[in-house]
């Protein structure tokens, strides 16, 4: 019986999503080379369970910043709002102008 449970892995679960605690075969836990172990802490069934509803709020929030971007450029553009085609100066650039900027006249 001590082979069968060296094959046993506890998943996690999460509280926040309703899925309990459980052993599971070593074999339904995903690669993660990150772990000390190398594998998941919880099994792949549960994994998806779990990254499925945090991806769709992703999904969700980046819509709703996009909608808000797009509502405030419609709400500022005019003729004396600022174009938003403007290029932005760089740090790479400033930072060039600032060295050119203290190098000590020659002469």
């Amino acid at each position: 019986m001590t082979t069968n449970t060296a094959k046993m892995r506890r998943c996690i679960g999460s509280a926040k999503f309703g899925i309990e605690q459980h052993e599971a075969p070593v074999e339904d836990f995903p690669k993660q080379p990150s772990q000390r172990d190398g594998l998941g802490r919880m099994c792949k069934t549960h994994w998806n369970a779990y990254t499925t509803p945090l991806r769709k709020a992703a999904l969700a929030r980046k819509a709703a910043e996009g909608e808000s971007a797009v509502e405030g450029v419609t709400a500022t553009s005019g003729d004396d709002a600022e174009s938003p085609e403007t290029p932005k100066r760089g740090r790479r650039r400033a930072a060039k102008e600032v060295e050119v900027a203290q190098e000590p006249a020659a002469g």
